[in-house]
């Protein structure tokens, strides 16, 4: 009976000991402050540094179609397309199997996928004209047509371009 008594206590004893401490996985107790946003806390400066417009004195041009200048609606807004030439590249691939498979219009968005991951890419902008073509709509095969000769003059797909511009022609 005193060891089953002594078993009891030890238990008992044990139990308080773990319920006075955090679990491991839960970490410490938070204060009230520390629940909300702590970005919501921080103001990040992101204006130019001052001398921004002497170091890049043409920058302002380059941006002045971005900012909207003549839209006062989106006024101050510089919208960007990412930059992932490995998605790119994997868009160009998953086009060129459905172009082989004959789903043109497959291939023409995953075509535009790669142009809006890797803007002027040559091969993206060779293969959407091919595909505009393809479907029928030579002013857009033209466009891209035309778009890759200014890229890349001398290109691979050069001769094709310039021989599809010139029947391209030739049908109008």
């Amino acid at each position: 009976m005193l060891i089953a008594f002594v078993v009891v206590l030890t238990t008992i004893s044990w139990a308080q000991e773990s319920s006075d401490k955090p679990a491991p996985d839960q970490g410490p107790p938070r204060s009230d402050s520390a629940q909300g946003s702590s970005s919501q806390d921080t103001i990040i400066d992101i204006s130019p540094p001052p001398d921004d417009a002497k170091n890049h004195p043409k920058s302002k041009d380059a941006v002045a179609d971005l900012e909207g200048a003549d839209n006062p609606d989106t006024s101050g807004i510089q919208e960007f397309h990412p930059w992932n030439p490995l998605k790119a590249t994997k868009d160009i691939e998953v086009g060129d199997f459905y172009f082989r498979r004959k789903n043109y219009k497959g291939a023409l968005e995953r075509y535009e996928d790669a142009l809006y991951n890797k803007n002027g890419d040559a091969i993206a902008v060779s293969r959407l004209a091919t595909c505009e073509r393809k479907l029928g709509d030579n002013a857009a095969a033209r466009k891209y047509y035309e778009q890759y000769l200014k890229i890349l003059p001398e290109g691979p797909f050069a001769k094709e371009a310039r021989t599809s511009l010139e029947k391209l022609t030739k049908e109008q």
